[in-house]
């Protein structure tokens, strides 16, 4: 068979798709450099919980068998952490990603829209595209906020559902909860469903979850993430939390065994010391906070950089002001083992913005450091 009639085999949809660029590429880069700092991916800087990696350490005895496909240990002990939510609104996944495109699976059918506030997360437009809906963009302000009469005045005849990330990647910004309530209020009335990205939330400071508003909704869909707020990127694990019928629908459509053995049991032990997991995560917006500061007003006297008000553990910075675009600055600071985000891929920025996670104090200076040598600030 020829590739030609190969590839005519396949669905259009997945024809027309093509990848999706993300950050945390240290894989690509480290065999060429010794030391590579990773600002490209938006991870606890403090790195898992120890009692993650000691339950990871007692549990590879589970590695010869199937690991519970339900996960019912770990949604029981989500919904102890959560208080108030029960297991059966909890479905854990293969990375918050496995659950974008899981969700679209099960609700998007042939023509149907799904309205996507641009720039974000580019997941949501794939997952979108491949179910064979229609992604319907937004483009957000200049201060790159969601304005809710713009979101609701997309609304259609074809809308199925829309999308929030909150805060948003790449912009760093929240979304108001009366905002949001706004939205989910008039969607709901329109049989929308809305899903809330809220795979950053452990890093803002304040209860600012929606989690406990899917008991009020039943259009909601609240998506939340173990490997950024717990630094377990390699392990995949992230979960959503939504009326019973919609956990029920998605369980349908899972695949089985979707959640390693060795995940399950690193969460399962984190959120089960309920004090350790406390000072680690106040430990851990401490830090971001501080940090975060520390990165806003230093990056802002460095010449050409309008860097953007950031409320998550990454910073949005346009730097067409120091006459590189974001793939050549990206270029020369990995040369000084510095990897930072080249945004170009996200739709609704041009070639000019950059992405910087927020570290530690000393790997925030040498990133400093490069950027100033780079750019010709003193």
């Amino acid at each position: 068979m020829e590739s030609s009639q190969i590839i005519r085999l396949a669905r259009d949809e997945v024809k027309e798709l093509k990848p999706c660029a993300h950050g945390g590429e240290i894989w690509k880069y480290h065999p060429y450099y010794k030391d590579v700092l990773d600002f490209s991916a938006n991870i606890n800087p403090l790195g898992p919980p120890q009692k993650a990696i000691e339950a990871i350490k007692r549990s590879l005895w589970q590695i010869p068998f199937y690991p519970d496909p339900e996960s019912n240990a770990l949604r029981k002990a989500i919904s102890e952490y959560l208080g108030g939510i029960y297991p059966e609104n909890i479905i854990v996944g293969n990375g918050s990603t496995e659950l974008i495109h899981l969700f679209c699976e099960i609700f998007i059918k042939n023509g149907d829209e799904a309205i996507i506030p641009v720039p974000t997360f580019g997941e949501y437009e794939n997952a979108v595209k491949k179910a064979g809906g229609i992604p319907k963009y937004v483009r957000l302000n200049n201060n790159f906020r969601v304005n809710p009469s713009i979101i609701l005045k997309a609304l259609g005849s074809k809308t199925k559902m829309i999308f929030l990330c909150n805060p948003n990647n790449p912009t760093s910004i929240l979304i108001p909860r009366s905002d949001l309530l706004e939205i989910i209020e008039n969607s709901d009335r329109e049989h929308v469903l809305v899903f809330i990205d809220e795979s950053f939330i452990e890093f803002v400071d304040g209860d600012i979850s929606l989690v406990s508003e899917v008991k009020t909704y039943k259009n909601l869909f609240v998506l939340r993430s173990f490997t950024k707020s717990f630094g377990l990127a390699g392990l995949r694990i992230g979960y959503g939390v939504a009326c019973k019928e919609i956990i029920n629908l998605l369980f349908r459509g899972k695949i089985p065994w979707n959640v390693n053995c060795l995940a399950q049991a690193a969460v399962i032990a984190v959120l089960q010391d309920r004090e350790s997991l406390k000072r680690y995560l106040e430990k851990t917006r401490k830090l971001v906070r501080e940090e975060r500061e520390f990165l806003l007003n230093e990056l802002r006297r460095i010449r050409g950089l309008q860097v953007f008000p950031a409320h998550a553990n990454f910073i949005l910075v346009d730097v067409r002001g120091t006459g590189f675009t974001a793939a050549q600055l990206k270029e020369r600071m990995l040369k000084h083992g510095i990897l930072i985000r080249d945004c170009s891929s996200f739709k609704g920025l041009d070639k000019y913005y950059i992405r910087i996670a927020v570290r530690t104090r000393g790997e925030n200076e040498k990133l400093l450091a490069v950027l100033r040598k780079i750019i010709g600030n003193s």
